[in-house]
């Protein structure tokens, strides 16, 4: 199969993103209309020069720092509900047109906050408007997961979770932490999700990605994590390879995003193989698509170039995402039997 033919394959794959962030997806081009309307000092006026301040570009260094430090420039953007609809809309329409048919967005409500005089209320439900009105002129199912930041305050992720405790039955699926894993433990943050699960909120945790295996391990038994954001470094404990196999936790895998942070050196060395391979639930995202200047269609075709996984195992991991949806019982097998059709036929 050539180049042009297994990207023309991978495209035409119904797919599924259960790990993509709503800050991390920004057009480059909207940035600019954006800091226009809003007068947004920018530190460049034009879509390539501006790429450097906030997409990772050749040269750039590959740490969490760097990769972090590009949403300084992304969170100045959002001046107004509007701009939120606006961008929310760009996104989803963006992973429909990328053949995504179910997808899980999440963004943090008091980012979006910071520059409005609005509640997480009100962000929250800008973006969950926006959502419905797109599903229903696009071919695309979202669900919508709020995230909190383990390097913030605690009662920050206090009032997200009384926010999507009132809009659970309106799409919001799932609570995430999120943030900078070195330094942030996760425990502070424990009974906040364990009340979401209590709720039956879907929980992930980011654990595993810039710090060690034994983070994946606290959030499953400490926070009650039904998935993992990234969870690379699962792959250094064959112990903690059992236990994620035992207690069937899913792994939401980004391998550019991995690469581009500093967690894996090549794509060829990634430990998505080896996690696969010992059968432990991987799925393949984006997490910040605009930044890392890909589609799920090409973090695919680079995971096939460049392993030894094929097109059939990454049909696998799209059911394996279709089965860790965030979803209640009933629709989460209607869409693993919609996948399964239309796999079948791909």
């Amino acid at each position: 199969m050539s180049d042009n033919h297994l990207y023309e394959s991978v495209a035409a794959l119904p797919k599924i993103d259960l790990h993509r962030h709503l800050e991390g997806s920004i057009r480059v081009e909207t940035l600019i209309e954006v800091a226009r309307l809003y007068q947004i000092d920018l530190p460049e006026s034009d879509v390539e020069t501006l790429r450097p301040h906030v997409q990772i570009v050749k040269g750039d260094p590959r740490t969490w720092r760097e990769f972090l430090g590009k949403f300084r420039v992304l969170r100045r953007f959002f001046q107004s509900p509007e701009v939120i609809k606006h961008i929310t809309r760009e996104v989803v329409i963006d992973a429909a047109d990328d053949n995504v048919k179910y997808l899980e967005l999440r963004f943090t409500p008091h980012a979006l906050s910071r520059h409005i005089d609005c509640t997480y209320y009100d962000v929250v439900s800008w973006v969950c408007e926006t959502v419905r009105a797109v599903e229903a002129t696009h071919d695309i199912q979202v669900g919508l997961i709020l995230s909190m930041n383990r390097h913030e305050e605690l009662q920050i992720g206090e009032e997200i979770l009384r926010t999507a405790l009132e809009f659970h039955d309106c799409g919001i699926a799932g609570l995430d932490l999120a943030g900078q894993e070195p330094g942030y433990p996760a425990e502070p943050f424990r009974k906040v999700f364990l009340k979401a699960k209590e709720a039956n909120l879907g929980v992930t945790i980011h654990a595993g990605e810039w710090a060690g295996p034994e983070n994946v391990r606290r959030a499953v038994e400490h926070l009650g994590a039904d998935r993992i954001g990234h969870g690379v470094r699962s792959a250094d404990d064959p112990d903690l390879i059992e236990f994620l196999i035992e207690r069937g936790v899913l792994l939401e895998i980004c391998p550019t995003s991995n690469i581009q942070s500093g967690v894996v050196s090549e794509m060829s060395r990634h430990p998505l193989v080896e996690l696969f391979k010992h059968n432990v639930r991987t799925t393949i995202n984006t997490d910040d698509p605009a930044i890392s200047n890909i589609t799920l269609t090409d973090e695919i075709v680079h995971v096939v170039e460049n392993t030894t996984l094929t097109v059939e195992d990454i049909k696998q991991q799209i059911l394996t995402a279709a089965a860790g949806a965030f979803l209640p019982e009933d629709e989460r097998a209607a869409l693993v039997n919609r996948f399964e059709t239309l796999l079948a036929s791909s």
